[in-house]
């Protein structure tokens, strides 16, 4: 009789290969693309000024997203003192964490077998590898949306559990706080709602506990108010314009204004299906074809289980299918609950093919392994592969050319802000023109600016400027005052800017032997 190891044994086991394939290569790795960049450096910035409540880039209030993910690093960075490591350890945690949870839920709704199936397809699939490798906010959401999850279908599938509820519902308003769509579990109570009034087996029919139900929502209130209720009395207490403009910003223009009318990553209703799901849900996709049957048979039989998890991931992709904006890694959250609801069909599906293909039954071991293998070690390729962040070697050759002195920034990037070994000027992420540099340089003659060649001859003579190299899109290069062509008239008076980055001995930052760069800005100029 073949012995099993016991669950608590397995699941150790399967957070330890979440580990090893999502921790490969750390401390190697560093920031490469402008979300990493941008999380990092606000946090670094939180660390030093103190700022918690709102963040800042370079300064200027940053009013994207809140601030649980760069609270986070910060926390990291304080805890390590290593900036490059910081930044990756919250997708470290969730896929730990979220393995466990995967692991422990397929377990309880089916059986041990359909558990080890699950976690192994959550951490196969090439969106949790694309993901959890980054320094991105969506690496650690999923860890607040998994919980969101693991809670509800342990009180609505397996219940009645309100204290595992109540857990779901505060990781839901944590999630919020995290990114605006934390609450996205929620959408569970809409088949668990039909399954309920349709009489099926494998949910928890909950009747005459309204007010234990309302207690949910007040708590996800609760941890939504972790930060919003300081947030609002730091507002009512200063009264001042910034804060109340950035508030407004991120409870209106950031949640329901860009889901409504986004203006960045406009894709058509279909681009999901067309261009996310066919790569980065592999492997599972591949088996779909057979799966999408099987789960309509299970349907006619009622069973509750896939309903409430099946119609959870429908509504979840069809959520942001409706948002005009979408991104790869949007529908990421849904991915927990298609690997629950797909591993109790995988044992069925793979004894089919193996009856019909001796030789796949014995070459199948060696492929799954050969598979995270693989993955396991592209952690330690790619920091070699990709290298340098370009923006650090241009702002490295920025600061000799300029000899330390003031930089003015011109279409900057979060990279040219976060690699720099100088103080920095700037006008606004959105106001820093080519017109305003120009200006600064005439008022501060011992200043240099950074320029983008697209806008260079609209102020400068390209002949007198020193090329840097090309990042960001763009072609850089480095002019002084006596570049100028005399072209660009005075501009208006706006807000400027002055930031430095103070040398804290005790840090090293993305490898190198040089004290960490921590933040402080100076308090801006008013016009």
């Amino acid at each position: 009789m073949r012995r099993t190891l016991s669950p608590r044994v397995e699941c150790l086991g399967l957070m330890l290969l979440a580990l090893l394939l999502i921790g490969a290569g750390l401390g190697l790795r560093s920031a490469q693309n402008v979300d990493e960049e941008r999380f990092l450096g606000v946090a670094l910035e939180m660390l030093n000024n103190g700022s918690w409540l709102i963040p800042h880039r370079a300064g200027e209030i940053y009013g994207d997203k809140p601030p649980i993910f760069m609270w986070t690093v910060a926390f990291f960075v304080w805890l390590t003192g290593k900036p490059n490591i910081a930044l990756y350890i919250p997708g470290l945690f969730s896929a730990v964490t979220v393995t466990a949870m995967v692991y422990d839920l397929g377990r309880r709704l089916w059986n041990q077998r359909v558990a080890r199936t699950a976690a192994l397809l959550y951490l196969a699939t090439y969106q949790t590898y694309s993901i959890l490798r980054t320094g991105q906010i969506d690496s650690f959401l999923i860890l607040f949306t998994s919980l969101g999850l693991y809670g509800l279908a342990r009180h609505l599938l397996l219940g009645p559990a309100w204290r595992w509820f109540y857990v779901g519902c505060a990781a839901m308003g944590i999630g919020v706080i995290t990114k605006g769509v934390g609450f996205l579990p929620a959408l569970m109570l809409i088949p668990y709602a039909y399954a309920v009034r349709k009489d099926w087996p494998g949910v928890v029919a909950m009747p005459g506990d309204a007010r234990k139900w309302l207690l949910g929502f007040v708590v996800m209130l609760g941890a939504i108010a972790i930060w919003l209720l300081p947030l609002a009395v730091s507002i009512a207490f200063n009264d001042a314009a910034d804060e109340v403009a950035y508030a407004r910003e991120i409870l209106l223009r950031q949640t329901a204004g860009r889901y409504a009318a986004a203006w960045h990553h406009r894709e058509p209703f279909w681009y999901f299906f067309v261009n996310v799901i066919p790569q980065y849900w592999l492997p599972l996709v591949l088996v779909l074809p057979w799966l999408v049957p099987a789960w309509r048979r299970q349907l006619s039989k009622r069973d509750g289980r896939v309903l409430v998890l099946l119609g959870w991931v429908a509504l979840v992709v069809l959520f942001f299918c409706i948002s005009s904006g979408k991104r790869k890694l949007y529908i990421y959250p849904a991915l927990p609950g298609l690997v629950l609801v797909a591993a109790p069909l995988i044992p069925w599906l793979l004894q089919r093919w193996f009856r019909q293909r001796p030789r796949f039954r014995r070459a199948f071991p060696a492929l799954v392994v050969t598979w995270f293998v693989l993955w396991f070690a592209r952690g330690f390729i790619e920091p070699v592969k990709d290298g340098v962040n370009p923006d650090q070697v241009i702002m490295t050759q920025a600061n000799t050319l300029s000899h330390g002195a003031e930089l003015v920034l011109v279409n900057w990037s979060e990279g040219h802000w976060l690699f720099a070994r100088q103080p920095i000027v700037h006008f606004g992420m959105l106001d820093s023109t080519v017109e305003r540099a120009a200006q600064w340089l005439r008022e501060h003659p011992q200043a240099y600016a950074l320029v983008p060649d697209e806008v260079l001859g609209r102020c400068f003579n390209p002949e007198a400027a020193r090329e840097l190299g090309k990042t960001s899109g763009a072609q850089w290069s480095i002019v002084g005052v006596d570049a100028d062509n005399g072209k660009c008239p005075p501009e208006p008076s706006s807000t400027v800017y002055r930031f430095n980055w103070p040398q804290i001995v005790g840090y090293t930052v993305f490898g190198e032997n040089r004290p960490l760069d921590v933040v402080r800005a100076d308090t801006p100029d008013k016009p």
